[in-house]
């Protein structure tokens, strides 16, 4: 405590305690001069002066800290720890940039949108909860059990189980609300069957905790729906549903069973066991009884998980979701520059043939288009986002020709194209036809080459220039597609 707040302290205490003994002794003059002419009178000031007297010293005692007021408590969302919203940001901001080059007007507003719906998940104040499993399995009578076990709120249905029906809930202990979706069956059959299974799993991948519904012993297509959610980083629980169909042997052995078979991809205590939906029992006296839904143990585990993991849960949950959503957001554009890039590599291996086919050599040299692949280098560079100048385009071009040239493939070129014109060239000059062909072949080699070189950062990868480029050789040397090519460049001619 600072000395001057205390030296007020005491100052105040030295003026009320004078105040008081000159107050008792002016309080008891009054008293029985006013009480000689009414006793009422008399008592109704008495109460005034003694309450402003206690008025005063609240007030000072409340100046001096002594006393504080209570305060209305308020419900305040939750924030999502910090380095992990950060990262959940700068992933958003990056996915803003790529999606602006995205041409496609219906993919680049749908990765808006969703960008948006994550971005406001960095300040919602829920936890989504989405029961998982086959259609056999009981999700629906699970969800059922547990919303008529929560003590708390429970918000009408949204949607249908066809589309994953979602209802909100309050838990004592959680200052989030939680978001429960009964989600479609999976591994169903069929055309309407496939696609709520793909929405099933899609709500699965947004859920910040998964309860993963079996009514036994995991089969193999449930292992693997389990083990794929938990390599992207789901936090699951295991509900064993039916156990009322089982005796408690059965159970406990199925449980152990479990456990020893998801260890590593699920908690030991995570795996619990529930009845959702008990079948009647006929009593002695032939009435019928039903019990009530055991989904105790479910519930208080998914209570004590969210209340101890839960922030990390949302943080973890929004930060998958917005790397998922740039490596889409990714694909696409690499796709798109793809799709250009290699319109430019046709394009410029036609230049190339029609170069050497005007001014055909004695012998085919990628020397000879250097100018012509410059260009299509810088070009490709462009789309990629990479401003070249025509002097290390060339530079880059004979580089790749001298690759080209030590490993013979300008050679294997000619010998395979050769090859295939003896069974599609009739009228035309074989030679030049070799030639032309040759060269533009060459160049799509070359041009396949430098979309992986940008296409990692202008970076050859581990093994250089020449493994990538002999990667695209092979690729080009296939019948089916020297085929194709020789049939397009007779055309083109």
């Amino acid at each position: 405590m600072r000395l001057s707040r205390l030296l007020i302290i005491i100052l105040g205490l030295v003026i009320i305690l004078s105040m008081a003994l000159w107050l008792v002794n002016s309080l008891t003059q009054l008293y029985w001069q006013i009480s000689g002419v009414s006793y009422l009178l008399a008592w109704l000031l008495l109460l005034l002066l003694i309450v402003l007297f206690g008025l005063l010293i609240f007030a000072f005692l409340y100046y001096a800290n002594l006393v504080r007021m209570p305060k209305r408590l308020q419900r305040i969302p939750p924030e999502v720890p910090q380095i992990k919203a950060e990262a959940a940001e700068k992933n958003l901001k990056a996915l803003q940039q790529q999606v602006s080059q995205i041409q496609d007007e219906v993919a680049r507003q749908a990765l808006l949108a969703r960008s948006r719906q994550i971005e406001a998940s960095l300040s919602r104040g829920d936890l989504r909860v989405v029961v998982f499993g086959t259609g056999s399995a009981g999700k629906t009578s699970l969800v059922n059990g547990l919303i008529g076990r929560i003590v708390g709120r429970v918000g009408a249905p949204m949607g249908t189980t066809d589309e994953g029906a979602t209802y909100r809930l309050q838990l004592r202990g959680l200052e989030r609300d939680i978001l429960i979706t009964d989600t479609p069956g999976i591994l169903e059959a069929g055309g309407p069957g496939g696609d709520r299974d793909q929405l099933a799993r899609q709500l699965a991948v947004e859920a910040d905790l998964l309860l993963f519904v079996a009514d036994n012993d995991l089969r193999r297509s449930e292992f693997d729906a389990l083990e794929a959610l938990a390599r992207i980083g789901k936090r699951s629980l295991l509900v064993l549903n039916k156990t009322d169909l089982m005796t408690e042997g059965d159970r406990e052995l199925i449980l152990a069973k479990l456990r020893e078979r998801l260890r590593g991809l699920v908690n030991p205590e995570d795996v619990v066991s529930a009845s959702a939906n008990p079948q009647p029992l006929r009593l002695e006296n032939g009435q019928t009884v039903t019990p009530d839904p055991d989904v105790i143990a479910i519930l208080r585990r998914m209570a004590a998980v969210l209340r101890q993991e839960g922030e990390d849960l949302v943080a973890d949950n929004i930060l998958l979701q917005s790397q998922r959503l740039g490596e889409e957001a990714r694909s696409l554009l690499d796709a798109q520059r793809r799709r250009e890039a290699e319109a430019a590599v046709d394009r410029f291996q036609w230049i190339s043939a029609g170069v050497v086919a005007m001014t055909p050599l004695p012998v085919v040299d990628m020397l000879g288009t250097a100018a012509v692949n410059a260009q299509m280098v810088v070009e490709i560079g462009r789309v990629y986002g990479c401003e070249l100048n025509m002097d290390r385009g060339r530079e880059l071009a004979l580089s790749l020709a001298k690759t080209l040239t030590s490993l013979g493939i300008i050679k294997g070129a000619v010998q395979i194209l050769t090859t295939a014109l003896e069974f599609n060239v009739a009228t035309i000059a074989v030679s030049r036809v070799i030639q032309g062909m040759s060269a533009a072949y060459l160049t799509r080699i070359a041009g396949r080459s430098f979309i992986e070189y940008f296409r990692q950062d202008q970076d050859w990868g581990d093994g250089g220039m020449t493994e990538v480029v002999q990667r695209q050789f092979q690729l080009t040397r296939k019948d089916e597609f020297v085929k194709g090519f020789v049939q397009q460049a007779i055309a083109a001619s």
